[in-house]
């Protein structure tokens, strides 16, 4: 994404939405296979074009202080900058992609079967990650502020 974006996506609203909308949307619109047949691939559709306008669909905010908008920022350091980013937070950052990545087995399990358990154990462990992941990149963007940086340093704009 490009540097508006990011800033735009620091909204919580968008962190929000992204974090809890996207996979109850797509078991719904994967189970919906049972009742609307191949159709279900528009429901699919709709979901993945919801992921890509989330963080566009909402405007920058008047500030950068709350929790979601530090998180945001601190990904966006962490992606620029991982080779200065302190080893124990990219230690995590790994390990909370694997936690991810196995959530995705009882999801897709969940999703094939139709078993709400296994889905629901999936999206809780693959957005629980989630989660865990944007506090520690909200730890990342709170130890750049401390070494000096600042979101100007995040955008073309210095």
């Amino acid at each position: 994404m490009k540097d508006e974006i990011w800033l735009r996506h620091a909204n919580p609203w968008s962190v929000w939405t992204r974090v809890l909308t996207p996979l109850p949307l797509l078991a719904l619109a994967i189970w919906s296979r049972e009742w609307i047949d191949h159709w279900a691939w528009v429901a699919v559709g709709a979901v993945l074009v919801w992921v890509w306008v989330n963080p566009r669909a909402f405007s920058q905010p008047e500030t950068f202080d709350s929790w979601a908008a530090q998180g945001v920022l601190g990904e966006r350091v962490w992606l620029r900058n991982r080779d200065k980013i302190a080893a124990h937070h990219n230690r995590v950052a790994n390990a909370l992609a694997f936690a991810s990545g196995t959530g995705l087995l009882p999801f897709a399990y969940g999703l094939w079967a139709f078993d709400l358990g296994f889905t629901c154990l999936g999206i809780v462990v693959i957005s629980g990650s989630k989660i865990w992941f944007v506090d520690r990149m909200a730890w990342v963007w709170s130890d750049f502020l401390r070494d000096g940086g600042s979101i100007d340093d995040l955008t073309n704009r210095h």
